[in-house]
């Protein structure tokens, strides 16, 4: 009697250890996927600030039916938003504006599939709104 109940105690030890792991590993993945769906929320913002640039006037601080005024720098990235980094990530303008495309990308805080580089995701964003696309780099 006393083998069986050791024997128990041990298969339940086993089993609880299995569903920690593996409630560790859900909540990893849930936690990268938040921070993606975050860093997409936060760059389709930042889109549609550009869009607005890009439509305003020149005499009103825009950029007269052009990118061209966002530079890939922080002061590009000031015309869009006032942080560049806030808890889901950082974002950037990789490639200043022209006359119908800028490209801002932002690098979340999460490591979704465990290589060592967090997530990363680029938008162009076209003159034509329904053109935009969405590339995500690292996930």
């Amino acid at each position: 009697m006393g083998q069986q109940q050791l024997l128990l105690i041990v298969v339940g030890v086993v089993i609880v250890g299995i569903a920690v792991a593996v409630g560790i590993q859900m909540f990893g993945e849930q936690s990268a996927q938040a921070n993606l769906d975050s860093v997409i929320g936060d760059l389709q913002s930042i889109s549609a600030r550009a869009h607005q640039f890009y439509l305003k006037p020149t005499s009103m601080g825009g950029g007269g039916r052009s990118f061209s005024g966002l530079t890939a720098d922080a002061s590009g990235l000031a015309k869009l938003t006032t942080r560049g980094t806030n808890d889901n990530g950082t974002y950037s303008i990789v490639t200043a504006g022209d006359a119908s495309e800028v490209v801002v990308q932002g690098a979340g805080v999460e490591d979704g599939d465990g290589d060592g580089n967090t997530i990363q995701v680029k938008l162009w964003v076209r003159a034509d709104v329904d053109d935009d696309s969405l590339s995500i780099v690292y996930r």
